[in-house]
């Protein structure tokens, strides 16, 4: 289970880096779902194990690990509203909106109205909490600093 750090330690998680995160996620996610694709066929249930293996790695990683592979390689970590790792229930509610994306046809408009709704009330948030983290109970993206030992 991941360490609660020093608050002083935490700032807010600005867009660009918890963009850049995310690219990091899609980017390993969209080489598994590609190679899995191969394996069975891009069918109908090729689109439903590819959701459920995206909605299981962001919500088990940020829940168990407090961050994803693209957090953890940019310093981020997630954090409930009690300033603890967020429980599995906090982590599927913050993540599920990436469902909408698999909708057949209409879901990756949707997607990108969701998406731009997230970015906005992150942008609005003075501690960067987005839409999404509200409806998960109170959750944080925040920035890991550096800690510098005398």
């Amino acid at each position: 289970m991941p360490e609660i750090p020093n608050p002083v330690s935490m700032v807010p998680a600005d867009i660009p880096v918890r963009l850049a995160a995310r690219g990091i996620d899609v980017f390993v996610l969209a080489i598994v779902n590609g190679l899995l694709g191969q394996r069975i066929g891009f069918g109908f249930d090729w689109l439903l194990l590819a959701a459920t293996l995206v909605i299981v790695y962001f919500t088990f990683s940020d829940a168990f690990l407090g961050a994803t592979l693209g957090k953890f390689a940019l310093r981020l970590r997630v954090y409930g509203p009690e300033g603890n790792p967020p429980t599995l229930s906090q982590s599927l509610r913050r993540e599920a909106f990436i469902l909408i994306g698999a909708i057949p046809f209409i879901g990756p408009l949707l997607a990108l109205a969701v998406w731009a709704w997230i970015i906005l009330s992150i942008r609005s948030s003075p501690i960067r909490q987005g839409k999404h983290d509200l409806l998960a109970g109170g959750t944080r993206v925040v920035r890991l600093r550096c800690s510098v030992s005398a």
